[in-house]
């Protein structure tokens, strides 16, 4: 009678090929199938686990002793045969006589010495071979007398060999004594098979396809688990679409397609199901404890892949952090953690984790947690269990994780797959599990913390706040449009004051962000309008308005002339943020100094800031400080608003203290710290873009400052304050390419628009004076002279070294002869005492004069102003101006300017500053963190950095900046 529990997973056809692992157990059934043909019997006991080949092993001595002639009697042991009593030995016994089944009234130990006297008497006609399958599940009249048996062939000359397959696998439940635990070892032969190694289930594979690559062969034998059982079962079901000799057609030639796909992860992949109906049965084998425990750590290993990851890598010589999470996909919490949900014994299932990974059914994770060898094995582990039981052992998890402490974000994951809990500590965990994923930088992990945290009943305010940060989130990210949603969901929520406010931010920001400027200004009036007696509310949406207006020009105007009408009726209405934003107003309509603004904004900064104006007071001062000049300031301002920016809330202010950190650089001329990855032109161009542009260009990158000009269709562009800079921006890129008319049309178009928005001052986008050097280039000096002119009177009512002396350069080039050489060294002596802010513009400057000292026939003081301008440029990494002022050279009939190339000294500024910053212990992601620079952008400046200073590690960088 065949047994469909054996059955099932056995393969669908026999194999030549043997493991390794199989021939110590085959050779000692081989010299006992000896013996007993010499007359001498005795015992042999194969053990091992579910799936290591007992069974195989035992049919193939078998099949080898039935060829020498002996008689073999079967028997294989499960539940359904052990119906009544002695059901194992009737099987063995049946098929050389008819017995009748015993009286299970009658006495077990006569019955058992008849029986016992039948296989004697057949033993004296021939040699035996007892096989006795899964002796651990015969019925215990069976098994006693099997024991017994034992005993007498071992002792008596008698040509029986009794060969005993018994599962040893380390269980949940304790195990029983074994079958040889009251025999003496002397009487029995014991082999306990090992599981497979890697190198052994790699042969396996690769006699059925020689030609697989080396990683799926890996994969399988890692699917596998170290079981000969579960690897056939999977290659059978992959050799129902896989073809077994290799990737060629049946004609020979080579397959044009890959017929190796990767190993599957589910289940549901495969056909005909060998493999899921071979897990199955080795769970089954292992009884329920055991199972359930299996199924438990497959659905907790689930739940650590439940959220998206973000990895990060370390730079050059960057020290590795300790995660502060566990690794995903292993086991959370450990044996203990495992055990309670499972409800188990701890020690047993330490035991269990510790044996299945030696077995190779687990294998250690990242953190040297145990996880499923294989996802594919895990996914059969878990077929069958409902979703339902799925989503209960994951509440179970996430509560015994944390009440043990757990960090949120792995109790979180857990929760991912619960489904709606309905306590309240469930939202409070999925918002901290936010925070840290923010604190990291896994946005997108956050995401998903937080759409989970909706799953919950919450409150009115709670919902309101979930909604406002997610859907800033997603407004920041891809899912823009659920963003928007979720935003004006939130808006219409009865939320606490504060939180009104911060959604109509968020939301105003992001209709801004797409060009909705008018749509974003009525959303934060509406909402002004609905918190009368919040004075300072009141003052964050003005501001709010006021910042989000220069997105349009004519909302922009209506808006500042309500503002400035505000300011002069009643004052006491507008708070210092808003006035912050009028003296912003008028420094860029050329209607005070740098002096007066920077004395009204540090007036400014000392008085009282409601937390919700205090970002707009902060980045607006800082922009002013930038335009000032007092760039170390202006830093400062930078760092204090970025600090108080949550990440998971939008707000104007965020893109424009950015805005105002690339600035800075630009200013200080360090390039190479603005972004590398610039943002994609969804929305036409960025301010970034403009400086990133004007970046490439002033480092030589010609071709990526042309593709970059090239790749916008700017009359697709927003019409705002942006779109004005990169027309300037493009305006420096075509005439550094030579195209002198090309660049005019740009920067006149670009002063046209600043024009009309009451953007008259250089300090912003030095137009005029562009215009003016390509009027020079394309031969009207007159039209030149004027733009020139009335550069220098506005950048007098500014009156910062960088813009007036800008201006006198400029003036000084067009005007020529010995004005201009006046014109040019009074530029040169104005910038040389100026602050870093102005060391680009000096560089420049000292170009112009030398080039004039040239015409002038002052060659000697010529060579003297452009040799200092090429090392000033090559110290600030300005390859275009350093170009320049070495063709000037060798037009003045010099040779070029000695640089430093080795040493601090040959480091430009940006290269200093994170060399410095990295000296003190900073890691590549918190320079990156500080600078608000890709983690990349970091990465190539140490590598420079280093080859300059001649050393290989980050520990040498103290020394060497130091010994310089």
């Amino acid at each position: 009678m065949p047994d469909p529990q054996r059955e099932q997973p056995r393969p669908a056809r026999l194999r030549p090929d043997r493991p390794g692992e199989h021939r110590g157990a085959a050779a000692l059934l081989a010299a006992g199938i000896d013996r007993a043909r010499s007359g001498t019997g005795g015992l042999v006991l194969l053990r091992g686990s579910t799936g290591t080949g007992r069974t195989s092993v035992l049919e193939a001595a078998a099949q080898d002793a039935a060829a020498q002639g002996m008689r073999v009697l079967r028997a294989r042991c499960a539940p359904a045969y052990a119906a009544g009593p002695f059901a194992a030995v009737h099987q063995l016994l049946d098929t050389v006589v008819e017995l009748e089944k015993p009286d299970p009234a009658g006495d077990e130990r006569e019955q058992g010495a008849l029986l016992r006297r039948i296989l004697y008497a057949h033993a004296d006609e021939t040699p035996m071979l007892l096989a006795v399958d899964d002796v651990h599940l015969a019925d215990a009249p069976s098994y006693r007398w099997l024991v017994e048996t034992a005993r007498h062939v071992g002792r008596l000359p008698l040509p029986v060999l009794l060969a005993v397959t018994e599962r040893s696998q380390y269980d949940i439940e304790p195990p029983a004594p074994g079958f040889t635990h009251t025999l003496s070892p002397a009487l029995v032969d014991t082999h306990t098979l090992a599981p497979l190694t890697a190198d052994s289930a790699a042969r396996l594979v690769r006699a059925e396809h020689p030609d697989a690559p080396p990683e799926w062969i890996a994969a399988c034998a890692r699917a596998g688990a170290g079981s000969p059982l579960l690897l056939r079962a999977l290659l059978d079901d992959l050799g129902a679409v896989l073809p077994v000799s290799g990737p060629h057609h049946p004609s020979g030639e080579p397959s044009t397609h890959t017929p190796y796909p990767p190993l599957p992860e589910t289940s549901a992949a495969l056909y005909p199901g060998s493999y899921p109906a071979a897990v199955h049965w080795w769970l089954d084998s292992a009884g329920p404890a055991t199972a359930e425990v299996a199924r438990v750590l497959a659905v907790l290993e689930e739940g650590r892949g439940g959220a998206p990851t973000e990895e990060t890598g370390g730079g050059p010589e960057e020290p590795a952090r300790g995660a502060t999470e566990e690794p995903a996909g292993s086991v959370p919490g450990g044996a203990g953690l495992l055990a309670e949900v499972a409800g188990a014994d701890p020690a047993r299932v330490a035991g269990w984790l510790t044996a299945m990974t030696g077995l190779g059914v687990l294998r250690p994770g990242p953190g040297g947690h145990p996880r499923y060898a294989h996802p594919l094995l895990r996914d059969a582990v878990l077929t069958g269990v409902p979703d339902a039981r799925r989503r209960a052992v994951h509440r179970a998890a996430a509560e015994a994780m944390l009440h043990r402490g757990a960090p949120a974000g792995a109790v979180a994951r857990q929760l991912l797959l619960s489904g709606p809990v309905g306590v309240p500590w469930v939202p409070a965990v999925l918002r901290d599990a936010t925070t840290l994923a923010l604190r990291d930088g896994r946005t997108a992990q956050a995401v998903v913390f937080l759409r989970r945290a909706l799953e919950e009943p919450l409150p009115e305010d709670h919902r309101q706040r979930i909604l406002t940060e997610l859907g800033s989130l997603e407004c920041g990210g891809r899912d823009s449009s659920a963003g928007m949603t979720r935003l004006t969901e939130a808006l219409r929520l009865h939320g606490t004051p504060q939180d009104r406010v911060r959604a109509a931010v968020a939301l105003g920001t992001a209709l801004a962000g797409r060009g909705r400027t008018r749509a974003a200004v009525e959303v934060l009036r509406t909402v002004d309008g609905q918190l009368s007696g919040h004075p300072d509310l009141g003052a964050t949406l003005q501001t709010a308005t006021a910042l989000l207006s220069d997105q349009d020009q004519t909302v922009r105007q209506d808006v500042y002339r309500c503002l400035s009408d505000t300011a002069e009726r009643s004052p006491e209405l507008v708070g210092p943020a808003a006035r912050a934003l009028l003296v912003r107003y008028a420094a860029t309509a050329a209607l005070t100094s740098a002096d007066d603004a920077m004395r009204q904004v540090r007036a400014l900064l000392a008085e009282p800031a409601h937390p919700l104006t205090e970002p707009f007071l902060l980045g607006t001062a800082a922009a002013v400080a930038q335009w000032a000049d007092e760039l170390d300031e202006a830093d400062r301002l930078v760092d204090r608003g970025l600090a108080g920016q949550r990440p998971d809330l939008l707000h104007p202010m965020h893109a424009a203290l950015l805005n105002t950190r690339a600035d800075i650089a630009a200013a200080r001329g360090e390039y190479a710290l603005l972004p590398a990855e610039r943002p994609a032109p969804a929305a036409g161009p960025s301010n970034v873009h403009a400086t990133t542009l004007i970046a490439l260009v002033e480092t030589g990158r010609a071709e990526e400052a042309r593709r970059l000009a090239d790749g916008f269709d700017l009359r697709e562009a927003p019409d705002n304050w942006e779109l004005n800079r990169f027309l300037y921006a493009r305006g420096v890129q075509r005439a550094a390419a030579g195209d002198s008319a090309g660049a005019l049309v740009d920067f006149l178009e670009c002063g046209r628009r600043q024009t009309a928005r009451d953007v008259v001052s250089p300090v912003v986008t030095p137009w005029r004076s562009s215009a003016a050097e390509c009027r020079l280039a394309l031969g009207s000096p007159r039209e030149a002279l004027a733009l020139a002119e009335e550069e220098l009177r506005l950048a007098r009512v500014w009156n910062t070294p960088r813009t007036v002396g800008r201006s006198l350069r400029v003036l000084g080039t067009i005007t020529g002869g010995r004005r201009g050489l006046r014109l040019a060294e009074e530029a040169v002596g104005l910038l040389a005492d100026a602050p870093a802010a102005a060391q680009g513009e000096l560089v420049a400057a000292l170009l112009a004069q030398g080039r004039q000292l040239t015409a002038a026939g002052e060659r000697a003081r010529a060579r003297e102003c452009l040799r200092t301008a090429a090392r000033k440029a090559e110290r600030l990494g300005a390859v275009r101006l350093r170009i320049l002022a070495e063709t000037a050279l060798r037009e003045g009939g010099a040779r070029r300017a000695a640089t430093v190339r080795t040493g601090s000294g040959s480091l430009t500024g940006s290269e200093l500053r994170i060399a410095r910053l990295a000296a003190d212990g900073r890691t590549n992601a918190e320079i990156a963190g500080l600078l608000h620079l890709a983690r990349r952008t970091v990465e190539t400046h140490l590598t420079s950095t280093y080859k300059k200073l001649g050393i290989r590690r980050r520990a040498e960088l103290g020394q060497a900046l130091a010994g310089d």
